[in-house]
């Protein structure tokens, strides 16, 4: 069998890789986008392909191939994992995403917990591309085939006009406030090319404007001249837990008649417990809680808090209270390294962090010791601190619960219905099962050590546990099961907020709206703080009561939020946005407003303006 190659065919390499990288992009977009790929993809993304192989063809004189070769794996790799990031996020990576790929190595289990086979199928043309440059004959003449010099009139030429075609795919989209939506209507490759180039920041309002009175009346509240509690529990110890991707639902659950969480159910049902409370973190995740919390700050709309804002003198609440003569630390067993949490710690001011060189590695649950030990060790740390002059505030983050959620058999506490066995849902549960048992242990421990009666305790989950984009069939099934509708973006970022302190708390269901930026003002407020003084973004949800506004970003698209009574989100703007009631009875709610939507992104955009403008920290050396 002869293989030859007809002169006017030069360009074939360019038209061969092009059909490659299409059929890669319309795979990608299957998994990527809710209606898939349609006829106008091609329009979209070829233009941007042909840029790219225009170069290759004018400048790639020796080795073409072996070129052609290196940049369809570089986009294949980069298919891949916005496939495999969308099933764990549901949103679509782009540069800030990227670079951290660092991090990568250290929540493998959690990415690898979603990947499907078939994931695997848009790297086939480079298995069979590497059998063919195997055998070493037809590898050469095939070789001789494709580097042939395609016409340069006809490289510039497309070379002009796929130009002219990115930009008109691109600049009309750029207002689009929904990322998903906009590298929809853009491209993939267009929308990563334009997240990478066009680092759009809006022009910060200046600092000097942004007074606590603006923000108040952004979000719709008015000041509490005379607020009840306040300084109820002046002078307690403050200890905060964060529970690791704990979701409302979870509250008072019962599997064939097995109460998942009796713990957290006991402790809700004799404290104040918030039901209608909503996660705001963005990329950071769980070391973006910690920030929202500490601050009453907005995560930035680019990276993680970690990232962004380590470099300023951020006021908090380690802060306030060393104000008030507190001592402050935070108990983590991770390394304290992971998600630049070192840098985050000396930003908001804690005196002191205790991380896995603390905690050891002798009861490892994923990326650190077990809840156990940490709560073991901390309870203990806590006893000696407690019996200094000064109060302390602690904040506690879990871990044992994290995404993929398979826990050691050791560790199981409880056996699953047969119908949950082996399923993302199931692995959930029991997961959840085991931190409150081991949360159960540190109340126990803090009650017997005297801690418990002198402290104020709040308790939030850090972000949801379960994403919507990971659920095969059968976990859609079990949520439907426990939920009694379908699972949806409100149930994904509903957390619960536990407060309870003796002599102050009662056994009371607060059905007030509140998210985690309103823990510092809460928790100011009971303790007998006053911020008169000190910006923040959250509101005391124990006194303002009647009306919150939650912007959200990163999760969600941005310019989405919750109100009383529904979640919206954005579309590429207001009017194309959609509508959903948070009692989740079906009915569509349109309570949420244009203005709303407006003052949502105005808060966001107070919180980025008085953040970047704080003064710049001074880093020891």
């Amino acid at each position: 069998m002869t293989f030859t190659v007809p002169r006017k065919l030069s360009i074939r390499s360019l038209l061969f890789f092009t059909l490659i990288m299409l059929a890669k992009i319309y795979f990608a977009w299957y998994f990527l986008f809710e209606d898939g790929p349609t006829w106008t993809t091609s329009l979209k993304e070829i233009p941007f392909i042909l840029i790219v192989f225009c170069l290759i063809e004018r400048f790639a004189t020796k080795r073409k191939i072996a070129i052609y070769t290196s940049v369809n794996l570089l986009f294949t790799i980069m298919f891949f994992a916005l496939i495999v990031y969308h099933s764990h996020f549901g949103m679509i990576a782009n540069s800030q995403v990227f670079g951290q790929v660092k991090q990568v190595g250290a929540v493998k289990k959690s990415i690898f917990a979603v990947y499907q086979p078939q994931y695997i199928l848009i790297f086939l043309d480079i298995i069979i591309l590497s059998f063919v440059m195997l055998r070493r004959q037809k590898a050469l003449k095939w070789k001789q085939a494709m580097s042939r010099q395609a016409n340069r009139k006809v490289v510039g030429t497309l070379f002009c006009i796929s130009i002219v075609l990115c930009m008109l795919n691109i600049f009309p989209n750029r207002a689009s406030m929904n990322e998903t939506v906009k590298a929809e209507q853009m491209g993939i490759l267009n929308y990563e090319a334009y997240s990478m180039i066009a680092q759009h920041e809006d022009e910060p309002i200046v600092a000097s404007e942004i007074t606590q009175h603006v923000i108040d009346g952004t979000k719709g509240i008015q000041a509490t001249v005379n607020p009840i509690l306040y300084g109820a529990a002046k002078g307690k110890n403050l200890i905060i837990i964060q529970m690791e991707s704990f979701q409302n639902f979870l509250i008072n659950l019962s599997i064939d008649g097995h109460e998942i969480t009796p713990n957290m159910n006991k402790l809700a049902g004799s404290s104040y417990y918030f039901p209608r409370f909503y996660q705001q973190v963005g990329q950071g995740n769980t070391s973006d809680a910690e920030f929202i919390v500490n601050t009453s700050f907005y995560v930035p709309p680019n990276g993680a808090a970690t990232q962004k804002y380590v470099d300023k003198e951020l006021p908090s609440l380690p802060k306030l209270l060393q104000e008030q003569g507190y001592d402050t630390a935070t108990f983590h067993t991770n390394e304290v390294d992971f998600w630049n949490r070192g840098e985050l710690y000396d930003a908001i001011g804690f005196n002191r962090y205790y991380d896995k060189a603390y905690f050891g590695e002798d009861d490892t649950v994923f990326y650190g010791a077990s809840d156990e030990v940490l709560y073991e060790k901390t309870a203990a740390e806590l006893a000696r601190m407690d019996q200094s002059d000064q109060p302390f505030y602690s904040h506690v983050i879990s871990m044992s619960s994290h995404n993929p959620f398979t826990i050691p058999e050791s560790k199981y506490k409880m056996t699953l219905p047969e119908r949950y066995e082996g399923t993302f849902v199931g692995n959930y549960i029991r997961a959840q099962n085991y931190a409150d048992y081991a949360l159960g242990l540190f109340i126990d421990e803090l009650k017997k050590n005297g801690v418990w009666d002198n402290s104020l305790i709040v308790l939030y989950g850090d972000h949801r546990g379960l994403p919507i984009f990971s659920l095969d069939d059968v976990d859609r099934v079990l949520m439907q099961e426990i939920l009694g509708h379908e699972y949806a973006e409100r149930d994904l970022i509903n957390i619960p907020l536990i407060i309870s302190s003796t002599g102050v708390t009662t056994s009371t269901v607060m059905n007030q709206l509140g998210g985690q930026v309103d823990i510092l003002p809460t928790v100011s407020n009971l303790l007998g703080i006053s911020l008169d003084n000190h910006i923040h973004f959250g509101q005391d949800i124990l006194n303002q009561t009647t009306y919150n506004l939650l912007p959200q970003r990163y999760y969600l698209p941005t310019g989405s939020f919750v109100n009383n009574e529904e979640l919206f989100l954005s579309g590429s703007g207001f009017e194309d946005g959609q509508h959903s009631t948070l009692a989740g009875d079906g009915v569509q709610a349109l309570s949420a407003t244009e203005d709303e939507f407006d003052r949502a992104l105005e808060l966001l955009h107070l919180s980025d303006s008085y953040v970047t403008q704080l003064p710049e920290r001074e880093v020891e050396k």
